[in-house]
């Protein structure tokens, strides 16, 4: 519905400095070499600190880093990096991770867990070094990634157990952080089974697939707005004592080179956006500067601001420091808004998702309107949204009074006339207006691409070939409820042979259900079916199930409808 909005306050005047805090959402990251010595740090943190991030990921804290001999430890280095940032008015935490060259215990690129009491003097000897500097430490990077072949959640689970016990013992409190790549929620759950249980203090994900599914404006915003809530589930099931620890995005970010330098800054504020209303506490972008993962930095290989960066300073400039969110609401008919108290007053951010447009004239004072990556402002009372996020500024709080927190409801999915928290059943029907009624559908060659962009071969090996389609969260998101798939399909040509298999999220990650199923050669439509006992909806690579063929050859067969319900 259209809503009239009315403001008392006009110009964009930068927020005031800000004292180091923690608490802040907003942080930076870097690759490894950007991040070796301060030598690299010089190359892109002061115009990073520009910006007015105050919160950086890791020092070069790594196990061989700080014992690069056995028994020999050297803190030169990582001391001359926390000088210098906290000089520049950066808190930063520190990666516990590592595989050193001398440890023949320890093969490189493996979890620890075959000495532990290397691991864990290591860890003491660092942690208290740092007492008093550095409060949060992150136990490895993106488990299961960067672990041996034949590492499992058990093996990290020893890993997490070994390095709280003596973080504590050095630093009772500094704060141990447990990790997984992507937002792999079924692993999370696996390690605390194995014995991770009530040995962290915070959680950290890195959600790089459904932020791609953001870029790729593909409606994605409840499902990036659910990945808290649905962390919650699982530590309410697994670990209670635990399930409202904080929630960082230690690493974040858009590949500009394969979306484009304006897609990198849209994304980048929404993900801001998306993440505080979601109850992220900390979210830190990848990165500062390209190094060695490519075109992902703030600023460019030659060290040139790329509109990513202008956006981030804009967003910081207008949000504040630390902006409290009131939750998410429409605008107009198309648009979403979400609403912030800062310190210079309320603050809405919108947009229109699925690449449309929407022009709102709302009447009333003259408005104040700031595109965050164009940095283009207006004065007046209609403007035009697009997919770019606009700041609206001068809200009277009685135009939030529509505003719904996350932790009440998720907002509708862009397109869609439905709410499913009480169905039994979602579909896709192409002969529906519109066709997508709970179930929606992505490209598979966005989501493929997205994985090997930003991982390699360590994300890719589950990467997907056919279509891929994700449930709207508000109908079924962690819990494990027996579902009943049906597709209906046929060959585009007879002769042609067609198939392919169903592989969906469950509790241990990604399985396939049954056998390949092989599409009649008989001109008419087909129905297919599949039980599935076992779901764990978490949209962990951006998706909840696949239908995979075989090489272009087996893919080439049309849908024209997939339903899945509910059977309890």
């Amino acid at each position: 519905m259209n809503r009239a909005f009315f403001f008392a306050t006009a110009g964009w005047a930068l927020s005031g400095a800000v004292a180091l805090s923690q608490q802040t959402p907003f942080g930076i990251g870097s690759c490894h070499v950007n991040g070796r010595a301060v030598e690299d740090y010089q190359r892109w943190v002061p115009p990073i600190e520009e910006i007015g991030i105050r919160y950086h990921r890791s020092l070069m804290s790594t196990w061989g880093a700080v014992e690069p001999e056995r028994g020999r430890w050297s803190w030169e280095n990582v001391d001359a990096q926390w000088e210098y940032l906290h000089d520049r008015g950066f808190a930063t935490g520190a990666l516990l991770l590592g595989s050193p060259a001398w440890n023949d215990q320890v093969p490189g690129g493996h979890l620890p867990s075959r000495d532990l009491d290397g691991w864990s003097e290591y860890v003491y000897r660092l942690v208290d070094h740092f007492r008093g500097r550095i409060t949060n430490y992150e136990v490895w990077n993106e488990p299961p990634n960067f672990t041996g072949p034949d590492q499992t959640a058990e093996d990290y689970a020893r890993v997490v157990v070994a390095a709280y016990d003596a973080a504590k013992k050095a630093d009772p409190d500094c704060r141990v952080g447990l990790t997984a790549k992507s937002a792999h929620l079924s692993y999370l759950r696996q390690v605390i089974l194995a014995g991770a249980k009530d040995h962290f203090d915070w959680i950290s994900l890195h959600p790089y697939e459904v932020l791609d599914g953001i870029v790729a404006d593909t409606g994605m915003e409840p499902v990036f707005l659910n990945l808290v809530p649905s962390l919650r589930k699982m530590l309410a099931e697994v670990d209670p004592a635990k399930k409202d620890v904080p929630v960082m995005f230690t690493e974040l970010g858009v590949d500009a080179g394969h979306h484009g330098d304006r897609a990198q800054a849209d994304a980048l504020v929404k993900a801001y956006v998306l993440a505080i209303t979601g109850g992220v506490a900390n979210v830190q972008w990848f990165e500062g500067r390209d190094g060695d993962s490519g075109p992902m930095g703030l600023l460019d290989a030659e060290g040139k601001p790329r509109p990513a960066f202008h956006a981030y300073r804009r967003m910081i400039e207008v949000l504040g420091q630390d902006p409290k969110p009131r939750g998410w609401m429409p605008v107009g008919k198309r648009s979403l808004g979400f609403g912030f108290d800062t310190e210079n007053g309320s603050v809405l951010v919108a947009w229109t998702p699925r690449k449309t447009t929407e022009q709102l004239e709302l009447p009333g004072r003259d408005l104040d309107f700031l595109n965050a990556t164009t940095g283009r402002s207006g004065k007046g009372t209609s403007w035009t949204f697009d997919a770019t996020p606009v700041f609206v500024r001068g809200l009277p709080d009685e135009s939030f009074a529509g505003a719904t927190p996350v932790s009440k409801s998720l907002p509708p999915w862009p397109g869609d006339p439905g709410n499913y928290d009480d169905s039994r059943s979602v579909m896709i029907d192409v002969t529906l207006d519109p066709p997508e009624r709970g179930l929606h559908s992505r490209a598979g060659s966005e989501v493929s691409a997205a994985i090997v962009a930003y991982g390699g071969s360590a994300r890719a090996g589950d990467a997907p070939g056919g279509n891929l389609f994700m449930v709207d969260p508000s109908f079924l998101s962690y819990d494990r409820v027996p579902l009943k798939i049906t597709a209906v399909v046929r060959r585009k040509d007879p002769s042609v042979n067609a198939g392919f298999k169903l592989v969906y999220e469950s509790p241990g990650g990604f399985k396939t259900a049954g056998d390949w199923k092989t599409i009649p050669e008989q001109d008419e439509w087909h129905t297919i079916e599949w039980r599935l006992d076992d779901p764990c909806f978490v949209n962990y690579w951006g998706y909840n199930f696949r239908l995979e063929s075989d090489g272009p050859t087996y893919s080439q067969y049309l849908l024209k409808s997939l339903t899945v319900e509910k059977t309890e």
